[in-house]
């Protein structure tokens, strides 16, 4: 019997205590600026996270990090692993990914366990814990990729239900406007041979999580 998509849906599902709830990815601060006001704004705003920022990145990280855990180069492992602790442009991003992929992997090591997971460092980035995950239990890349960039929309969306507000019909439609922008992503970052030729472009997106840090009233831990 395959357990791939049992372990991946439990993995990304939002009751998998890595605390992403808490978390916003500059949502919050985008809605207080006025920047996402309804769901036209949100898919706009996501759309250009998953292309241009966080998703194209992480999504790369990703990939290459996969490839490598599947292959049991660990040394290059390693070597992932450590830009992807860099490359971030806020300290709020950084304690983001850095808490949900040292949670995520505290969690998947007593769960499902696997020798492998012993190979490298607790300390990882989320987009580069799913995929060590995802490739030492044999799942396919592009579906975990999908699985992955799926969750964190999700969880975006559930932001901004909570802050904008939207309904909860609004945030479904918001996630189904997104689907062909996810898909997207996964064949960019699924391409990427070279991480050297990876960046992102959305200054605004760093901006609001550096003014998150000093915002007056806050939901969220970025």
């Amino acid at each position: 019997m395959d357990r791939s998509l049992y372990r991946l849906l439990a993995w990304l599902s939002p009751a998998y205590p890595i605390g992403a709830f808490s978390y916003s990815h500059g949502v919050e601060t985008a809605v207080e600026e006025g920047f996402i006001k309804d769901r036209v704004s949100l898919v706009t705003w996501l759309e250009t996270v998953l292309g241009d920022g966080t998703g194209r990145v992480d999504g790369a990280l990703f990939a290459t990090a996969w490839r490598a855990a599947d292959a049991r180069d660990w040394p290059g492992f390693r070597e992932i692993a450590e830009r992807a602790a860099a490359w971030r442009g806020t300290s709020e991003m950084a304690l983001e990914s850095r808490q949900q992929g040292g949670s995520f992997l505290s969690i998947t090591r007593t769960a499902w366990p696997h020798p492998d997971f012993n190979e490298v460092e607790a300390d990882l980035a989320l987009p580069v814990a799913v995929a060590l995950a995802t490739a030492l239990h044999g799942i396919a890349l592009e579906t975990a990729l999908e699985a992955y960039l799926h969750a964190f929309m999700a969880n975006l969306i559930s932001a901004a239900v909570r802050t904008v507000p939207l309904g909860q019909t609004d945030g479904q439609l918001a996630l189904a406007a997104l689907e062909d922008a996810v898909r997207r992503a996964v064949q960019a970052a699924v391409a990427v041979t070279d991480l050297d030729d990876v960046g992102t472009a959305t200054p605004l997106l760093d901006w609001c999580s550096l003014h998150h840090e000093i915002q007056y009233t806050r939901l969220f831990r970025s």
